[in-house]
């Protein structure tokens, strides 16, 4: 079993080496959870009314989107299309198009990445071998700050045994019963 000393120097000295990185994905993390409400990845530069003549909604495919997006001067590649209540909606990489089927009448937003917050929330969507091998590395890293912060206090009414652990399983159940009833 390890020391309460050594215990205490290694939840130290992780957490010191991992504090920028816990930040950042706390940071990102919270941005993250409320992408649907505002997008922080990206913020609008330029909104631009446009009209244009919109064949039969059977007409409208990726093809036809993507030459669409060409005549409306929009040079960054077709994320996706669809048509919803009379409504032709196109996303680009930089650009989103919006056309009311009827009257060939919408707009064109287009935006930018947003300094230093879309950088942090690749942090959550990278899928790059070494940042999957060093966030695992990060989450073992987590667990054991858990485990030595858990041990590191030798003896008093606030230790683990005594204490600590009706705090750990209060805070285990909150996110199992999310799981369960959201």
């Amino acid at each position: 079993m390890i020391s309460p000393l050594k215990a205490r120097n290694l939840h130290r000295d992780l957490g010191y080496f991992y504090i920028g990185l816990i930040i950042s994905f706390a940071f990102s993390g919270i941005l993250m959870n409320h992408r649907e409400v505002w997008h922080p990845e990206k913020y609008t530069v330029q909104t631009k009314a446009i009209s244009v003549s919109i064949p039969k909604e059977t007409e409208i495919t990726e093809k036809y989107a993507e030459e669409l997006g060409k005549k409306l001067g929009i040079e960054d590649k077709i994320r996706r299309h669809k048509v919803k209540d009379d409504v032709l909606k196109i996303s680009f990489e930089k650009n989103d198009v919006e056309l009311d089927l009827k009257s060939g009448k919408g707009e064109i937003v287009t935006f930018m990445k947003t300094p230093i917050i879309s950088q942090t929330m690749k942090l959550h969507k990278s899928t790059s071998n070494w940042w999957i091998y060093y966030s695992d590395i990060f989450g073992l890293s987590l667990i054991t700050i858990a485990f030595t912060g858990a041990i590191m206090i030798p003896a008093g009414k606030f230790t683990f045994k005594k204490r600590g652990w009706k705090l750990a399983l209060a805070g285990l159940i909150v996110p199992l019963l999310i799981l369960i009833f959201v």
